[in-house]
């Protein structure tokens, strides 16, 4: 599953080329990675760009949600879902959101870069490591 998670981040770039991939990895039970989002406002799920002018018709005020970052979310998991599901998993499921933060300088974007890189080797002590539950 795994595999197939990494395989379908990877493709990600060559699916919506308004996204990019920067550091990444998969872990037994999440994935952490940093997607840019090229040529667009930055948007997070949370925080959608409204379309026009506010005092309009408030019925629908939010742009197109194609291209922003909850999309490029919602299409991973659900290829990857579908494709885990098609290899004889049937109840795999991812959780029902995602966790974003935008990256707002040089320094932050180093810093998560390291806690990617360095993650896999937390993982004996991570909290979500399911042999830690009981500890």
């Amino acid at each position: 599953m795994g595999e197939m998670a990494a395989k379908e981040w990877e493709n990600t770039k060559n699916i919506r080329l308004n996204a990019a991939l920067d550091e990444w990895v998969v872990m037994p039970n999440y994935i952490h990675g940093i997607i840019v989002i090229k040529n667009l406002p930055v948007e997070t799920h949370c925080n959608a760009s409204l379309r026009g002018n506010v005092q309009q018709s408030q019925t629908n005020r939010f742009g197109p949600q194609c291209h922003n970052l909850a999309s490029v979310i919602r299409g991973f998991k659900g290829a990857t879902a579908k494709n885990i599901h098609i290899a004889g998993f049937a109840k795999f499921a991812w959780q029902p959101g995602f966790y974003d933060r935008i990256i707002r300088n040089e320094q932050e974007l180093t810093r998560i870069r390291e806690y990617i890189v360095n993650n896999p080797m937390r993982w004996d002590s991570d909290r979500n490591n399911p042999e830690n539950l009981y500890m």
